[in-house]
């Protein structure tokens, strides 16, 4: 199987960006591989890139003093994560933690390119208002399940969205990973889970978790 080159990845998941803006990334980008499980971002830490996803899926959240975890958003190929944008650019340590969910690859763009980008590229300067605009209403998605939806309902569609970014029905993740996700117990989330596959939504199997109908 014939390895993609960095033009390769920019112009399969960025070719909405300008040539001249293409060519620039190319020469200035780095690749970087992360198998699943690994961090890419962790709390505290400065940025001396920030990453254009062009493969797998990757989950960003907060972390908790007592180790809980509250998620964010997920990162798909052809995105980027606005946070890291603003941490490198403003030269500030990140907030937030960042872990591939799936085997990841991401071109690193260095930070001493980002103030030409921005100068230079009007396709730059429009991705990044709609990567923070994107990010702004997911994280507004989030807040309005929390104040507005049951727990069943916030698990029904977190769900549906794992099965739409994985392209799968059968989900490879565990009840306490969710609850994680969700700021729930892995009690609540298991009960809830047995109480889908009894109205026959899902099929519990020991390591993944099968979508059968609507959720």
């Amino acid at each position: 199987m014939q390895t993609m080159t960095i033009p390769d990845y920019l112009n399969t998941y960025f070719s909405h960006f300008e040539p001249n803006l293409r060519t620039a990334l190319a020469e200035g980008c780095t690749v970087k591989t992360f198998p699943a499980g690994e961090q890419l971002m962790q709390t505290g830490q400065y940025f001396k890139s920030t990453m254009l996803l062009v493969g797998g899926l990757v989950k960003v959240y907060r972390q908790g003093d007592d180790g809980g975890e509250f998620f964010v958003y997920h990162l798909e190929p052809g995105s980027a994560c606005a946070l890291s944008m603003i941490c490198a650019t403003k030269q500030e340590k990140s907030e937030v933690l960042a872990t591939a969910v799936e085997d990841t690859t991401a071109l690193l763009v260095p930070i001493a390119m980002m103030d030409d980008l921005m100068q230079d590229y009007k396709t730059w300067y429009y991705f990044v208002l709609e990567t923070y605009r994107s990010r702004f209403e997911e994280l507004l998605e989030v807040i309005d399940h929390i104040a507005f939806k049951s727990m069943d309902e916030r698990l029904a569609y977190h769900l549906e969205k794992l099965s739409k970014q994985q392209g799968s029905k059968e989900l490879y993740t565990t009840h306490q990973q969710i609850a994680n996700d969700l700021g729930s117990s892995r009690e609540v989330i298991s009960r809830l889970l047995k109480k889908m596959e009894q109205h026959g939504k899902v099929l519990l199997q020991r390591n993944s978790i099968q979508l059968i109908s609507a959720v």
